[in-house]
């Protein structure tokens, strides 16, 4: 028995997405730059798939920039603000973003630029306030991540973002993990740049896309043909974004009976962990993305083993059952090392070690989740004997 619960890191494209993908390869591979019939009908398909990944968030389907992915998308996002900027200015993120917004702000700070990094409580949420006490005369960026990968806690995006657009400041998003799980509806949400993935929502792996608001200008990444609206030059990928316009499309008339389906499984399986000695839950109950579990083993007793079970211990033990699972995000999953968004959120370095991550999808069941359950209860008792673990 094979259980795959890893749906954060990558999920698997659907039937009609890998069926799309097949049509366009064949038939419709024109470049979509060509003035020629193959070209036209290949800027043709482009569109309608721009419209569909718009339909996700209700934006207009101009206000798409497509790219590689969610980290490109990011990228473009950061970067792209900053280099319309001579002298270094400041940006605000939190403490808990992903690399791909964390990284290029580390990039800016060498280039003298200030960053403000936002604290979270111990459930991975920001204060607003703290947002508030950080602006400055000279900040021209806040990039927030809306759900959290590795720990699954919703940012009340909201409410910063009212501030932050208060402020006449640019907002943006990371989105990666949200869209196509929880309604986005850009004409009511207060930001300017948004960011999504195509493999996170059943889509093929290498299409993603920014969203921008009408008037925020940004300096492309990339230059050369002036495609995507002058912001990412380079010929579209024509086949993967067709599937990730698929994909948005089919999320979007899903989500008002999957996204409860998944809440339901969620609370299930927390549930029925919650008796296992020292396995901690991480991130928010109450503000959490709808597909996501998430755990810190422990060591609040003194027991010897206790420090060298690692996340990636119990990753690969429950691999060996049959069951795909992460160590925290999978992003940094090479890495032995503490991870910097349970650091952030004031565990300690055993328990930011010990990190798992359980995400659920469209083909996950009660019994997956039950079995998985069983699993690692049996997991836990084995590698820590000293523990009466409730299987």
């Amino acid at each position: 028995m094979q259980i795959y619960l890893d749906y954060s890191a990558t999920t698997p494209p659907r039937t009609e997405v890998i069926t799309a993908v097949h049509d366009i390869l064949q038939q419709q591979w024109g470049n979509p730059s060509s003035l020629h019939e193959w070209g036209q009908r290949s800027a043709m398909v482009v569109e309608q798939a721009r419209m569909q990944v718009a339909g996700l968030i209700n934006a207009p389907s101009d206000s798409i920039i497509f790219t590689s992915g969610g980290t490109e998308a990011d990228n473009l996002a950061i970067m792209g603000v900053a280099r319309r900027y001579q002298t270094p200015q400041h940006i605000i993120i939190s403490s808990i973003e992903h690399s791909a917004v964390a990284e290029p702000a580390k990039l800016l700070e060498s280039w003298g630029w200030q960053v403000t990094r936002l604290p979270v409580d111990r459930e991975g949420r920001v204060n607003p306030k703290d947002l508030e006490n950080a602006l400055q005369p000279n900040t021209v960026l806040v990039s927030i991540i809306y759900g959290q990968s590795e720990v699954g806690t919703l940012q009340p995006i909201e409410t910063l973002g009212k501030i932050v657009r208060d402020s006449g400041i640019i907002f943006h998003i990371d989105a990666v993990q949200v869209a196509g799980r929880l309604p986005i509806d850009v004409q009511q949400l207060p930001v300017d740049l948004l960011s999504m993935s195509s493999h996170k929502i059943y889509g093929v792996q290498g299409a993603g896309a920014l969203y921008v608001r009408s008037g925020v200008e940004l300096v492309p990444l990339l230059l050369g043909g002036g495609q995507e609206s002058g912001l990412r030059s380079g010929t579209q990928a024509v086949a993967t974004i067709v599937g990730f316009g698929v994909a948005a499309e089919l999320a979007a008339g899903e989500i008002v009976t999957e996204t409860p389906r998944l809440m339901g499984l969620r609370d299930r399986l927390f549930d029925l962990l919650a008796d296992t000695p020292n396995l901690k839950p991480t991130g928010s109950r109450l503000y959490r993305l709808p597909h996501h579990v998430s755990f810190s083993i422990t060591d609040n007793i003194d027991l010897p083993n206790i420090n060298k079970i690692t996340g990636k211990t119990i990753v690969r033990q429950m691999n060996l059952a049959g069951i795909g699972i992460s160590g925290g995000s999978a992003c940094h999953s090479g890495k032995l090392s503490p991870s910097p968004i349970l650091l952030a959120m004031g565990y300690s370095e055993s328990e930011a070690l010990g990190g798992i991550r359980l995400t659920l999808g469209r083909d996950t069941t009660e019994a997956d989740v039950d079995w998985t359950a069983m699993v690692l209860k049996q997991v836990l008792k084995r590698l820590m004997p000293e523990l009466v673990v409730c299987c």
